[in-house]
């Protein structure tokens, strides 16, 4: 629950952090999505380590470490030490996720128990994604931006003392040879290559932000060289050859990638835009919460009467007219027309997530079942990670543009004038030091500028949605004419518990 409570608590703190640290559209985007990035670039060897060295061992290691990052990253007095903070955090919360899946697929030996343990499991790290933004703003409400970064120090505190008590010990005497060189090559690749994607967005193209995304593709292919050599890769790029493997993870990934890009930008649209609270801004998610929850439940059901496939395609069109109508947000229409397009949204990309994990594992062979758990985990930790740089990215640069093309109040001067074309949260605070009528100008060209790039991420998302919907049905079509991909035989199911890797 901790792990993805801190993939989106942060998405309310976004405006707190530009008011008290000034950072750069693309520093606040980096504060808010180097967790995510590091979680997804060290699971897989994380769950090495933990077959190797023990992995009650690892998990208590890794919430020690969680807990002095969090504290770390509370008491953060820069955009530096911040990024710094939420980097390790990123590192730690790689300890936890494949060590509490791998003790619990040993604790419970019973496969109905064990099934039961699993789902669990996963319902809390759904939850703490879900519960994320409302408490953030319950904390944000009452405390300082930092607190919301303290949850981690209790629940650090908790595991160190009763794991040692609870928590038998377990270790993999087989486990595969940990390989750093891969992990260090797949953070390589991603970060500088995400690092050139938001300066172009943001300063257009320019060398420097070129050359970065060359030497992350370069060092990408020399990744998938060594992936290719290994006898024990840490990602077997062998599944790939299966098409309902690769159309299935990218459904994940690019799904979590299109809602969690959305609702980054939709919680700065109720509080910057519509003016509410942190709290309010929380509460108002419930309803796609909710709708997200039962779309999820719903999907297995249907999916006992129907092909899987029509499943996921249609839950994926489903959504496309949310995105379309959150199109139609204004500064001046109230948080219930955006509320009912996310909800929609939600509902439908959320029932096609319920099923593309089961075809995932049923895709591969059931000798590396448990490899494709892991990269499945990988790719849906990516997907939200690069779902906020994205995203956010793309309403930065839309932002920038309408307000260098719009018409700035006079008399405001050149550092004032380049605050507020960098982020809304910069523009609201130049406006509180401007006379009434000149704040509100700027203020209302600035909500209109950061709503005009809402709608151009939901754009570009239903143009995602709806590439996923045509790729889930032309490239698994002959697949599901021979197999039902939601179907597993029951030896299959079993080995569809993760083991941590």
């Amino acid at each position: 629950m901790l792990i993805g409570l801190d993939m989106t608590v942060l998405h309310l703190a976004a405006p707190h952090l530009s008011e008290r640290l000034h950072p750069s559209t693309t520093e606040l985007l980096w504060i808010i999505d180097i967790y995510g990035f590091m979680v997804a670039g060290f699971l897989a060897t994380m769950g090495t380590l933990g077959d190797r060295i023990g992995r009650r061992r690892l998990l208590l290691s890794g919430a020690a470490a969680f807990a002095a990052a969090s504290l770390l990253a509370a008491c953060s007095s820069g955009v530096g030490m911040l990024i710094a903070s939420r980097a390790l955090l990123g590192v730690a919360g790689a300890t936890l996720m494949p060590s509490t899946l791998s003790l619990i697929s040993n604790m419970f030996r019973d496969p109905g128990q064990r099934r039961l343990a699993v789902a669990v499991w996963m319902t809390n790290f759904s939850i703490g994604g879900m519960i994320g933004p409302l408490i953030g703003g319950l904390f944000l409400e009452h405390f300082w931006y930092g607190s919301v970064f303290l949850l981690g120090v209790p629940v650090g505190v908790v595991l160190l003392i009763a794991g040692p008590l609870l928590l038998p010990e377990f270790r993999d005497p087989q486990a595969g040879r940990l390989d750093p060189l891969s992990a260090v090559l797949s953070i390589a690749t991603v970060l500088p290559v995400v690092y050139g994607f938001k300066q172009v967005a943001q300063h257009g193209l320019h060398a420097l932000p070129l050359l970065s995304m060359v030497v992350g593709l370069c060092l990408g292919a020399v990744f998938v060289r060594r992936q290719l050599k290994l006898a024990d890769p840490m990602l077997d790029l062998r599944l790939f050859s299966r098409p309902a493997f690769g159309v299935s993870l990218g459904g994940l990934t690019l799904g979590l990638f299109a809602v969690t890009g959305t609702q980054f930008l939709l919680l700065q649209y109720f509080q910057l835009v519509l003016g509410l609270s942190p709290l309010a801004t929380g509460l108002w998610t419930l309803p796609a919460v909710a709708a997200g929850v039962v779309g999820a439940l719903l999907a297995p059901l249907a999916a006992n009467r129907t092909n899987p496939l029509w499943i996921m395609s249609g839950g994926f069109l489903l959504s496309v007219p949310g995105l379309v109508l959150l199109t139609q947000a204004r500064t001046t229409s109230g948080p219930v027309p955006a509320v009912i397009a996310f909800a929609i949204a939600s509902f439908g990309i959320q029932a096609a997530l319920a099923l593309t994990n089961d075809v995932i594992i049923s895709s591969a062979p059931p000798e590396r079942a448990g490899n494709a758990s892991g990269v499945g985990e990988t790719g849906a930790n990516l997907g939200e990670a690069l779902g906020v740089a994205v995203a956010g990215s793309v309403a930065a640069a839309v932002y920038r543009a309408t307000m260098d093309g719009g018409s700035l109040p006079g008399r405001i001067g050149p550092d004032l004038t380049e605050a507020a074309r960098a982020t809304l949260g910069g523009a609201a605070e130049v406006a509180g030091r401007l006379p009434e009528r000149l704040g509100g100008e700027l203020l209302a060209l600035a909500r209109r500028a950061f709503t005009d790039g809402l709608h151009a991420a939901a754009l570009l998302n239903v143009g995602v949605l709806l590439a996923l919907a045509a790729a889930h049905l032309t490239l698994l079509r002959h697949e599901t004419a021979h197999r039902d991909p939601g179907e597993l035989d029951p030896e299959l199911r079993e080995a569809t518990v993760p083991d941590g890797r």
